[in-house]
């Protein structure tokens, strides 16, 4: 029994230890608060929860408890594990970072036309289901008659741009056609709690220049970029890291989505002074510091991550439960637990695991019986994981997702 100047109670109290904020087990809290009421009525009360002193004692429990429960979220939001919501954005805040809205499908798209044409920054196509994407970046077409670069799906959230559903919309001189051979990177809603974090962890290094993590922070926080991936070559030669050849002493960006000229901007001012770079994409980029009178400017080059369709087989036990539409459940479910926050689907040069997805089938119901999964990069995959190199970013259609029921 505790006490204070206002008197006494059987409730038990909170406490705070090392492992945090510990409230009392609500059967405890009832407990107490039947013995409180029995002595103020002079005991030999009834103590049944049926009875109104019984529903007084349960009411104060119930409100007990729900309050000592937002406390302990309350405590959590301070976790930035744990926190979401309002409070996580309050850490953000302390990094000078705020919530990123919804974020664009990303497609990589081949153009064909006339060799040295330049399709310019913005130049909009069309998938099949009448959706607009720009153009990221100016692209200019090789003597081979073909150029390739990715488009920004002009209508922000999760649109699906499956494979080779991509036409010409806005003409260009000189260009003929347009294609994608792989399904874009799909989109998103609001930035959600495992990417916001993510994003945060690596932000953290914002305030310096010329840490690999500063870099990525600057990159990541540009509007429309959905991933990124950072690595460099301090070393005099040329060195192979996750499939990409870095020249000596130079800088590697991998990214998806984001224009170019804000993403070069981003990495002008987090690089270290002198490094050269690793790209595919290369900028004009003016130095934004107001002190100039006649500002340099650089060339900045980066990687725009190339869409990799993956590809898998599931196979589950047949069985009278097995329903119909089994394969577009499944189907459905694989491509929601892929393009999910913080999924593979936002993630550069990363390892695709075929358990990963167990759960979300197993989810439908008792009678998926999963026999087993595979996954991979090209079309009926015999592996369990799929690695992708650091200049890749995985895309997924429901239709390179064959379902077995054997």
């Amino acid at each position: 029994m505790s006490t204070s100047d206002t008197g006494t109670t059987s409730v038990p109290a909170p406490s705070f230890t090392d492992a945090g904020f510990v409230a009392p087990a609500e059967t405890d809290i009832l407990s107490g608060a039947l013995a409180d009421l029995n002595a103020a009525m002079g005991g030999n009360m009834n103590t049944a929860l049926s009875t109104p002193q019984g529903q007084l004692a349960t009411s104060f429990t119930a409100a007990l408890g729900d309050a000592y429960a937002q406390i302990l979220n309350v405590l959590n939001g301070v976790d930035p594990d744990r926190a979401f919501g309002r409070l996580q954005d309050a850490i953000g805040n302390i990094y000078f970072m705020t919530r990123k809205g919804a974020t664009a499908t990303v497609v990589t798209v081949v153009c064909t036309g006339a060799s040295g044409t330049v399709i310019p920054e913005g130049t909009l196509v069309q998938d099949a289901s009448g959706y607009y994407y720009a153009a990221d970046g100016a692209i200019t077409i090789a003597a081979t008659g073909a150029g390739t670069g990715t488009f920004s799906c002009t209508t922000l959230g999760a649109i699906d741009c499956a494979a080779n559903s991509i036409s010409v919309y806005q003409a260009v001189t000189g260009l003929t056609s347009v294609t994608n051979p792989a399904a874009g990177s799909t989109g998103s809603a609001e930035e959600g709690r495992a990417a916001f974090e993510a994003r945060r962890a690596a932000s953290v290094a914002s305030n310096s220049v010329g840490t690999l993590d500063a870099i990525a922070g600057a990159v990541s926080a540009v509007d429309g970029v959905t991933a990124s991936y950072v690595a460099d070559n301090s070393t005099s030669a040329a060195v192979t890291t996750g499939g990409v050849s870095l020249a000596a002493n130079s800088l590697y960006v991998c990214v998806n989505g984001g224009t170019d000229e804000a993403v070069a901007l981003a990495i002008l001012t987090k690089k270290p002074p002198g490094c050269g770079y690793t790209g595919t994409t290369t900028v004009t980029v003016t130095d934004p510091n107001s002190a100039y009178q006649t500002p340099p400017t650089y060339s900045v080059s980066f990687t725009r991550a190339t869409d990799t369709a993956l590809y898998f087989v599931v196979t589950i036990k047949s069985g009278a439960s097995v329903p119909s539409t089994a394969a577009t459940e499944i189907q459905a479910a694989i491509v929601s637990a892929f393009t999910a926050d913080g999924g593979d689907g936002t993630i550069i040069g990363g390892t695709v695991y075929a358990s990963t997805y167990y759960s979300a089938i197993a989810a439908l119901g008792t009678w998926a019986k999963i026999v087993e999964i595979t996954v991979g990069t090209s079309a009926n995959p015999t592996g369990f994981t799929a690695a992708l190199d650091i200049d890749q970013i995985p895309t997924l259609d429901a239709s390179d997702i064959t379902v077995t029921i054997s």
